[in-house]
């Protein structure tokens, strides 16, 4: 009877699944309009002009992304070297090191590299890259000696008052990452992605080499052997922290051929027209460091518990945090290549109905990233490692934050109007709506939840952020975003998992849950070839095996 019961529950998830199926395939008015139209013209204008765009937006995010996926990637790898090491405790205090660069990050920056990418399409670009390098350098060198001067006030914030020497390097190594960036972004900007992604391997596999010499050659070396004693226990966790400053201190030295192109100038009157572009930024991106980031101190405040165990629970949240790093790094290598691509694409006239077509392809790869890990989330918690199983407790919120993720990266897609339109401070108050509910959530139930109010948080403030960003962007700058496709995508991924979940509840061996993801993940590749059909036999390379 049970049985009986349980059965019935499987057939109406996939008889749901398919309904949903029927939804993305149905012939709306929308894709009517647009086969028609590709059917004589491509937005327009030469269809070459569009595939030429698609492609050189794809090589551009392989190259970016080759850096990002293949570095982060390596990066990643670290996490079960350092679960094993580290007890939570300890590694939530890496993770609470780090969350304080990525909010200082956002100040020492200003939002500049929006600002050089929107100037530098209007204008010349060694003005806007000399003076805005040179304000990067000013503030940087204010910050970094307040900063320093106040390290043991902030250490003891963070209550680790025996370390002040964490928070040094910590400052040191977002100065040296701010003078990186608009080198960077010159080199985004006059289409070098090798250069970069060399340069970003480059600076991960130096990081991660010097933490593997430090924490497990001279760790671990024998007394009388070459390294013996190279090791300093009153440093501990703070290789980890030395290896990232060695790193970026490299990354600046091999950025020296865009350093020679720079001359120290401060145009006034410019510097104040990039400064009230970029000022709403810093809002943004505080904003969205606090969303992401926030949850790091609250747990340290709120957790109705010691220290120790406060930082235990935000070292099982970072290292399952980790476990959404397909999706990020997929978005991270899609902005790094969108955001020149879409600032240059705003002068043509069917600039919208190509945003909205890169939309959607980048929704449903999201959606595969989202299901190559749910699907498989039995093999993907081996990389938080076997010695500390505590981190496991937290593989529930994985699925939470993945589509947090994918709402943040359709977020990024939609934020293009209004950095277009030149409304950043309506992107700043959306933001800073998205942090004010972060917070209200964090603050009502990490009392009572944990880590678990964190990804809760984290999902309904990027959910709101993404729909208030969609409803404001459609009334400034339209763009004919097939919504209830991309719904229905998301929609039937969430209910492949459920089904996936409710087969392992039927039938428990792993072999079963492995040859079931197989298989649902097929079936959604399947769907999109099917649906999609017309679409893909536009594009290049793969085209041809669709028509």
């Amino acid at each position: 009877m049970q049985l009986s019961v349980k059965l019935r529950g499987l057939c109406g998830f996939v008889f749901f699944t398919t309904e949903c199926a029927k939804l993305a395939t149905e012939e709306n008015t929308e894709r009517n309009r647009f086969f028609s139209i590709a059917q004589h013209v491509i937005f327009d204008f030469h269809e070459n002009n569009f595939l030429s765009s698609i492609k050189q937006l794809a090589g551009q995010t392989f190259w970016y992304g080759a850096s990002s996926i293949f570095g982060r990637f390596l990066n990643y790898l670290l996490t079960p070297l350092l679960a094993t090491i580290f007890a939570s405790a300890d590694y939530g205090k890496i993770t609470t090191l780090f969350a304080i660069a990525a909010f200082l990050n956002i100040i020492y920056t200003y939002g500049m590299e929006t600002a050089y990418f929107r100037f530098s399409s209007k204008q010349s670009e060694a003005d806007v890259y000399n003076t805005g390098l040179s304000s990067l350098l000013l503030t940087t060198t204010l910050l970094t000696a307040v900063l320093w001067a106040l390290s043991p006030q902030l250490a003891a914030f963070l209550e680790l008052p025996g370390h002040p020497e964490y928070v040094h390097w910590v400052i040191a190594i977002v100065a040296l990452d701010t003078l990186a960036v608009l080198p960077f972004s010159k080199l985004r900007f006059s289409g070098r992605p090798r250069k970069f992604a060399f340069i970003k391997i480059l600076n991960i596999l130096v990081n991660i080499g010097l933490i593997l010499f430090f924490l497990v050659v001279c760790k671990n070396a024998d007394p009388g052997s070459l390294f013996y004693g190279w090791y300093n226990a009153n440093i501990g966790l703070g290789y980890v922290i030395l290896a990232n400053l060695a790193a970026s201190a490299l990354t600046l030295l091999l950025l020296a051929g865009e350093w020679r192109a720079f001359r120290f100038r401060i145009n006034r009157p410019f510097w104040k027209e990039l400064m009230l572009y970029s000022w709403p930024l810093i809002i943004v991106g505080f904003g969205g460091m606090v969303n992401e980031m926030i949850d790091r101190f609250m747990i340290l405040k709120l957790y109705p518990g010691t220290s120790e165990e406060a930082y235990s629970q935000s070292g099982i949240y970072g290292a399952n945090y980790k476990l959404a790093v397909l999706i990020v790094l997929f978005i991270q290598a899609f902005r790094l290549g969108a955001e020149p691509f879409f600032f240059k694409q705003s002068t043509q006239e069917q600039a919208p109905r190509l945003y909205a077509r890169v939309m959607k392809f980048f929704v449903i790869a999201c959606c595969c990233c989202f299901l190559g890990v749910v699907l498989f989330l039995d093999i993907w918690k081996y990389f938080m490692g076997r010695t500390h199983p505590e981190y496991w407790t937290g593989l529930h919120v994985v699925p939470i934050l993945l589509l947090a993720k994918l709402f943040l990266g359709v977020y990024y897609n939609l934020s293009v109007w209004y950095k277009l339109t030149n409304r950043n401070l309506t992107g700043a108050w959306i933001t800073l709506g998205g942090a004010a509910l972060t917070m209200l959530i964090n603050f009502l139930l990490i009392p009572v939840l944990g880590y678990l109010a964190c990804a809760i948080a984290t999902f309904v403030c990027y959910g709101f952020m993404m729909v208030i960003s969609y409803r404001l962007g459609q009334r400034y700058y339209p763009v004919p975003y097939a919504w209830r496709k991309l719904t229905a995508y998301v929609v039937v991924s969430v209910l492949l998992f459920g089904v996936h979940q409710l087969g392992g509840w039927l039938y428990e061996p792993h072999w079963f849950r492995h040859l079931l993801g197989l298989l649902l993940g097929g079936a959604f590749l399947l769907l999109v070839a099917r649906v999609e059909r017309k679409e893909l036999a536009l594009l290049p390379m793969v085209g041809r095996y669709f028509k």
